[in-house]
Parts: C-alpha cells; structure tokens; sequence
C-alpha cells in the first residue's frame, strides 16, 4: 500500500480523536489486507510460473522427440550407405573372381592350343611319326619294345 493513503489515514485518525490503540488496529487491520492481496499475488505469480515451467518441459519433450527422430534419419542414412558400399565391395569381388576365372580358363585353353600346333607341326615334318612306324615295326619282333609302345598307347 501506498504513503498517501497511509496519511490520509493518520490525518483523519488524528482530527476525529483517535487513540493509539485504535490507530494501531486500523494499521494492523490494512497490513492484514495487504499481506492477503500479497498472498493472492504470489498464490497467481506461482501459478503462471507452475504454467510456464509446464510449457518448458513439453517444449523440451518436443524437441527432444525431433532430435531423436533425426537421430534416426541419419542412422537409417548410415545403414543405406553402408549397404551401398558393401554392394560395391561384392561386386569388385566378383569382378576379380571372373578376371581371375578367364585367365585360368585362357591360360589353359592357349595351353592346349600350342600343345595341338606343336604336335601338329612335329607330325607335318613327319620326323614323330616316321619314329613311331619304325618304333612299331621293331616291336613286331621285340615284345619288351611292344609293351612299353602299349602302356603309352602307341600299338
């Protein structure tokens, strides 16, 4: 409460005769409605802050659940990535795998192929097999000879 009210109410105490007694009751009875207004006051100040404290958490839950959701977004964007490059990872694999094959299956076959043109040309020249008739006619009268020529496939 104010000081002019406060004086005007020791002024009208004083010029209608009050006593001590009775000014320090009108004193006592005006703290008594000002510590109840300050009671109200305070009972709607902790109210308003009780409200907003209340609006401050459920803000911070919202922004909470927004992190955790984006938390989630780039954990799923990890996972993508990760799948991607394991896919790569897979098919560079199997790309040396099939280099790997066709060096092994050429190798073979070129192997083969100059094993074939050798024999061929060996045979063109005749010498192998002018060698071989004349291996077969002696193993006509030399059974060792005709054994060895068997077990190898050339009788």
């Amino acid at each position: 409460m104010g000081i002019i009210p406060l004086l005007i109410a020791i002024f009208l105490g004083l010029s209608f005769g009050a006593t001590p007694e009775d000014r320090i009751l009108q004193e006592l009875s005006k703290l008594r409605e000002d510590m109840t207004e300050l009671k109200a006051s305070q009972r709607i100040f902790m109210e308003q802050v009780d409200k907003r404290l209340r609006e401050l958490r459920e803000d911070m839950n919202k922004r909470f659940e927004q992190v955790d959701k984006r938390f989630e977004q780039v954990n799923n964007e990890l996972d993508r990535l990760v799948n991607i490059m394991v896919g790569v990872f897979a098919g560079q694999i199997a790309l040396v795998a099939a280099v790997i094959g066709f060096a092994w299956w050429d190798r073979k076959t070129v192997i083969r192929e100059a094993r074939e043109e050798t024999i061929e040309e060996l045979e063109q020249r005749g010498s192998i097999r002018k060698l071989i008739e004349v291996l077969r006619e002696k193993a006509k009268h030399d059974k060792e000879l005709a054994e060895i020529l068997k077990s190898h496939g050339l009788l």
